[in-house]
């Protein structure tokens, strides 16, 4: 089984993309790997994103490239069968994890309330999703989650600010997602990279100061 802590290295942190195709995924997935990402989330109601799944194993072996938004079997064996090292989800399914498990893939399955969670941690995974986690209360949710399940590591994904995913990992989180405040345009025709770029290393440098604070 692949260990999605070890694989994610010193920089936990995962860039969720999600557009209506996935046909710009693995060019910005190289400028994120080049500000410091080590690993992408392609999410599977993109068109396409098998596919670039394929494409980004190959042509970017430095990052951990992962399926999002699986929620069929069948879609548990494409994703693996095209190169993803982990699959996440918006909700729990004892099935999924089941499958993901017996191809030794990690599954992160979705939750939000402390029953959920408990629920999808039970069932064998090494991380729980949390999402959506802006609308609920942000990092001060996270806190209020990790105090009592400490043994969970929870990734929170959904409206995370770029310059805040240290403030996510202060409060608790083991892992954090970023999607659409740090894709924006990205991910269209004509987006902007140079932005992007800008947005990335803003991320990295919010989760090296919490790192570094925290090691001291």
């Amino acid at each position: 089984m692949i260990r999605l802590r070890d694989e994610l290295g010193q920089r936990p942190v995962v860039a969720v993309l999600r557009a209506p195709d996935a046909g710009r995924f693995v060019e910005v997935s190289a400028v994120l790997v080049a500000h410091g990402f080590g690993a992408v989330e392609f999410t599977l109601t993109s068109a396409g994103a098998v596919e670039a799944i394929a494409r980004a194993a190959a042509e970017l072996p430095s990052v951990l490239v992962g399926a999002g938004t699986v929620r069929t079997v069948e879609q548990v064996h494409q994703a693996i069968d095209a190169g993803a090292g982990f699959l996440v989800s918006q909700v729990t399914s004892p099935v999924l994890v089941e499958a993901a498990h017996a191809r030794g893939v990690p599954f992160v399955p979705g939750a939000l309330t402390p029953n959920e969670i408990v629920a999808a941690w039970e069932l064998g995974v090494q991380a729980v999703k949390v999402s959506p986690i802006g609308p609920v209360g942000g990092a001060r949710y996270i806190a209020e989650l990790a105090g009592p399940l400490p043994e969970i590591p929870l990734m929170p994904t959904g409206a995370v600010p770029v310059d805040a995913a240290g403030e996510y990992l202060a409060a608790g989180a083991t892992v954090v997602g970023l999607s659409r405040d740090l894709t924006r345009d990205a991910l269209g025709p004509g987006g902007d990279l140079d932005a992007l770029a800008d947005r990335a290393a803003r991320v990295i440098r919010s989760v090296d100061r919490q790192l570094i604070g925290s090691n001291q």
